[in-house]
């Protein structure tokens, strides 16, 4: 596979580019090259990196002329392949986006697809489940914001002392999470201490549960004596808006 990887970096394209024309993550490209031979890639990523070269198996490379011409032939079609790869992504719809932003959504998307393809155990699926929670869950709750930078300054992809968000907020908590993971991996906790701390931790989910659950009744109930002084049975499209407006009425009488 040396083969190849020589002849990409003699025309000069860049493992970015060419994940993103053959619609894979960088990571998925690596995993390809350090491949025996072509043959062992993906069928569908083979023939479009063939297609790519103007090569019609691997031997070819042996006896292709590179030259100015050609070069410019492959970036002019490395630049059509990634633009079609980037908006016709058939996931979501990627119009009103900046390339900037059509790209990180590109790199997500075929990253989560690559993890997936190769998972036996499921176990990808089920962190992608909590993945999808957690980006539910981000705007209402800004220190899942700082993990994620937090885990992006520990895998040494972002500086450790960048702070995009509230400065002050971030450093402490990325002192405190530290701390916490220092102990995880030194064990330095007693398993009482730790049984006591998740004890807690279900208590407080549990006490957020029995609060959500006692809103959601209060709402009902707010709602069906709504229906009842407007002369309703249900809301509707057409009485929607004078349902809301007496709840919010019957909601500031008991203010």
């Amino acid at each position: 596979m040396s083969k190849i990887s020589n002849t990409l970096s003699e025309i000069g394209v860049s493992k970015v580019r060419l994940a993103k024309y053959l619609g894979v993550s960088r990571q998925m490209l690596y995993n390809y090259l350090a491949l025996d031979k072509l043959e062992d890639w993906p069928s569908e990523k083979a023939t479009r990196l063939m297609q790519l070269l103007e090569i019609k198996k691997e031997d070819d490379l042996d006896t292709l002329e590179i030259n100015g011409e050609y070069i410019i032939k492959i970036d002019t079609k490395l630049n059509e392949g990634v633009k079609v790869a980037l908006s016709g992504n058939n996931l979501i719809d990627l119009k009103g986006f900046n390339r900037k932003e059509v790209e990180v959504l590109s790199d997500i998307i075929s990253l989560l697809k690559d993890k997936l393809r190769d998972d036996h155990t499921k176990d990808t699926y089920n962190t992608y489940v909590y993945l999808y929670h957690y980006l539910q869950s981000m705007e209402n709750n800004k220190e899942l914001k700082y993990l994620l930078c937090f885990i992006s300054k520990l895998m040494g992809f972002t500086d450790p002392m960048e702070f995009l968000f509230n400065q002050e907020q971030q450093f402490n908590f990325e002192s405190i999470i530290f701390s916490a993971f220092t102990l995880y991996n030194k064990g330095g906790a007693s398993k009482s201490r730790i049984v006591d701390s998740h004890k807690r931790f279900v208590q407080e989910i549990d006490r957020k549960h029995e609060e959500k659950l006692s809103r959601t009744q209060e709402l009902n109930s707010v709602k069906e004596q709504a229906l009842k002084e407007l002369g309703y049975t249900t809301i509707t499209e057409d009485n929607a808006k004078d349902v809301f407006e007496k709840i919010a009425e019957i909601q500031s009488r008991g203010a």
